[in-house]
């Protein structure tokens, strides 16, 4: 790997006819699309091509890399609750980078079904979705990707899930046609050899790591293989290639908090490596690395401190029901009564009873005020992932 960033290829356009009655996105009505010819890119290959990169850039992705392997061996030698809190606020801070957005507290309560408000529903969605790609980082091949895209589209448009598209999509430019995009992704009808070509780039044993799954990253994106949620998938696909690149074994890092807090560089380094140049996508990724540790790390210390405070707070003895719940509020920060008798074990009686100590200690509160069904909240654990949300939304 030692040739320049010049070497790498550009896509290139083939033109295309649109035709909107035979093939129109759903989102708009068919008597505004306007026929006629469209540039559709087409990407180059890249299974077999030579990656090289400046020595700065590899040392900084160098660097980038050793920072999330040193996190990630910490976070799997402590019994801290972090894993799962990390795992949510990837996936909120990838949402949000499709503007899909919601409070801590609708995302908890829809991961335990006490919400349907559809944005924070979605984000369960792409934590179901994360979840399966990791099962699947092993064997990360075509049937993996699709499955990842199946998962974080479950609950919606059985014909937009599950299978590469079968339409011409774009980006930019208005929803009348192809015409004036920003950028048009490749014709269907080459879907699926440049995803097994991209599987194929993926496998490489010759790459560092970090360059390498940034570079797969922005070879997907070009792609954009389905008709949604691409951006999502591809991003808990980057998870995945983590994982099996053994950079991170034990937890999920927020990555996309890096990315979020750069959108603009994010969009313009794909721009950069559809150009031909793939130093800007991976010195990107490099940044989002150490932003996603020095995020990972300032959560690490708010919830230490939260646990410091509770336990100088709760009033019950130690080894009661009331006690162990607090290691289930620093995961789970949104809890029924039902969640409580399976964590703990208990009758719902004395689950209630250790849920009342923890509310008359200052702990927990109900979220509403019904008296059936009732749900309440960690806020001190919640406010810690607003938090690292508000963080990762200040732009640069």
């Amino acid at each position: 790997m030692t040739v320049s960033d010049g070497a790498w290829k550009a896509v290139s356009y083939e033109e295309r006819q649109w035709h909107p009655a035979a093939d129109v996105r759903d989102s708009f009505s068919p008597h505004l699309a306007a026929p006629g010819p469209y540039r559709a890119s087409v990407p180059p290959l890249i299974a077999d091509l030579p990656v090289s990169l400046d020595p700065e850039t590899l040392s900084r992705a160098h660097d980038a890399t050793a920072d999330l392997i040193r996190l990630d061996s910490e976070l799997g030698r402590d019994d801290s609750p972090l894993g799962p809190l990390l795992l949510r606020a990837e996936c909120a801070a990838s949402s949000a980078i499709e503007r899909v957005t919601a409070p801590a507290l609708a995302i908890m309560l829809a991961d335990i079904e006490e919400s349907l408000e559809p944005h924070a529903v979605q984000i369960v969605a792409h934590v179901k979705a994360d979840v399966a790609a990791l099962a699947r980082a092993g064997s990360l091949d075509e049937d993996a990707i699709v499955h990842i895209q199946r998962t974080l589209m479950a609950s919606s448009r059985p014909d937009r899930r599950g299978r590469w598209r079968s339409q011409q999509i774009w980006i930019g430019g208005g929803s009348r046609g192809p015409q004036r995009a920003s950028f048009v992704p490749p014709h269907e009808s080459r879907v699926p050899a440049l995803m097994a070509d991209l599987v194929a780039f993926m496998k490489r044993r010759d790459l560092p790591p970090l360059p390498q799954i940034a570079i797969a990253h922005a070879q997907y994106e070009t792609i954009h293989p389905f008709l949604e949620v691409n951006g999502r998938t591809g991003r808990a696909v980057l998870q995945a290639m983590l994982r099996r690149a053994d950079i991170t074994q034990s937890v999920v890092l927020p990555i996309s908090a890096g990315l979020l807090q750069d959108t603009a560089g994010y969009f313009d380094a794909l721009t950069r490596y559809r150009a031909g140049h793939v130093t800007d996508i991976v010195e990107i990724m490099s940044r989002a690395a150490h932003t996603a540790v020095a995020t990972s790390r300032v959560l690490m210390d708010d919830i230490h401190a939260v646990r410091d405070s509770w336990a100088q707070e709760v009033s019950a003895r130690q080894g009661s029901a009331a006690r162990r719940l607090l290691e289930l509020l620093l995961r789970q920060p949104a809890v029924t009564s039902r969640l409580a008798v399976s964590y703990l074990g208990v009758t719902a009686p004395n689950a209630l009873l250790a849920i009342d100590r923890l509310v008359d200690d200052g702990i927990l509160s109900q979220v509403g005020s019904g008296r059936r069904n009732r749900t309440w909240a960690a806020h001190d654990v919640l406010h810690a992932l607003d938090a690292l949300a508000e963080r990762a939304r200040r732009q640069r």
